[in-house]
This record gives structure tokens, sequence and C-alpha cells, in this order.
């Protein structure tokens, strides 16, 4: 059986305007960011989508993304998370380097790429191997969702401005234990 997967940001947060890193640690949500994920229902009920099974990372922007996405029951898993940036959570964004990263955060507490790219894909995979149903919501971050789409097609060509906006919906088909790349939708661009 084809499975569906959505893999979704998170809407606008505190640390996203004052232009701080925020990985493992969070901040709420600001009225734009609610406003882009009831757009980002208002998409998913428009185009007759109605979830199976829904995820999120841990992290509180996340979960209340999703909240407001959908009223299904769903669960919280760490492997969702972002990257961990270690001390540089928290700091200015300007101190985040250009990717790949690397092993640049190691020293400081956070996470090697390698160890992403393994704990987003092997999470992402579990989940839509167990998930019951044929249509999957995850809403996560935009690094790990970064890392994952360029685990499965090039995201160059996915995300030509090297961007994915807040709430931004990256959809895949997934059936024998792999992915193909469908799409990106961006529909919670509101002002």
């Amino acid at each position: 059986m084809t499975k569906t997967l959505y893999l979704m940001r998170h809407g606008e947060t505190l640390f996203n305007v004052l232009g701080r890193i925020q990985g493992w640690c969070d901040s709420p949500l600001t009225p734009r960011g609610i406003a882009q994920a009831k757009q980002a229902q208002a998409w998913f009920a428009a185009q007759g989508v109605a979830f199976d099974a829904a995820y999120c990372s841990t992290a509180e922007r996340a979960a209340d993304t999703l909240e407001l996405v959908t009223t299904r029951p769903y669960t919280r898993h760490k492997g969702l998370r972002e990257c961990g940036f270690g001390r540089f959570e928290g700091q200015a964004e300007y101190l985040n380097p250009q990717p790949p990263y690397g092993d640049f955060f190691v020293p400081y507490g956070g996470e090697s790429q390698a160890t992403i790219d393994a704990r987003i894909g092997g999470t992402v995979a579990d989940l839509m191997a167990q998930a019951t149903g044929e249509t999957v919501l995850m809403v996560s971050h935009a690094g790990a969702i970064h890392h994952f789409i360029a685990q499965w097609t090039d995201p160059t060509t996915a995300l030509p401005d090297h961007r994915l906006p807040n709430c931004a919906i990256v959809q895949f088909d997934y059936g024998a234990g792999q992915f193909r790349f469908v799409r990106v939708v961006a529909p919670a661009d509101v002002d």
C-alpha cells in the first residue's frame, strides 16, 4: 500500500522574528505563526485531506502548530526534533554557519550532520512503516526537514531558494520502505 506523508514545518515563532537559533530550545508561536497554521489547515481541508495518523516533535511550537491543523490525536516523538545546536541555541542567527554543518556543532554539545540524518531519516521511516491508514501528518522543523529532503531528492530542485517557509508542507509518497518526493506547498504565506 502506498501512503502519503505530509511533512510540515511549524508556524512562525518569537525566535524566528528575533533572528535567534532555536534547535532544541523553544519559543512560542507568534500571532502570524498561528495564522499560518490556520491557513495550512484550510489548505488541507480544501484538498480534502484527512489524516489517519499524526506526529510532531517534542517542541511546543510543533505541537501547537499540529493542534491548529488537525483535531486528530497525535504522538510527540523526539526523533522529529530540530537539529541540536548545543551552546549556539538561543544565540543570534548570524552565528549559524552555512550548511552543510558536518561536525561543526559537536564540540559545542550539538549534533553532527550524520547524526541528524540518521535520526530524522530513521524516525520518519519507522513512523511511516508503523502508521495505519494512508495519510500521515508530521510537524517538524526547517533544518530537520531539509536533512530529510536531501536523503530522497535534490534539495536545490525541491527548494530552489534553499528556504522552507514556516508552515510549508513537503509531500512524499511512501511504499516498500522508499520515499518519493512529490512537491512543496507553502499555503501559509499570509501577511
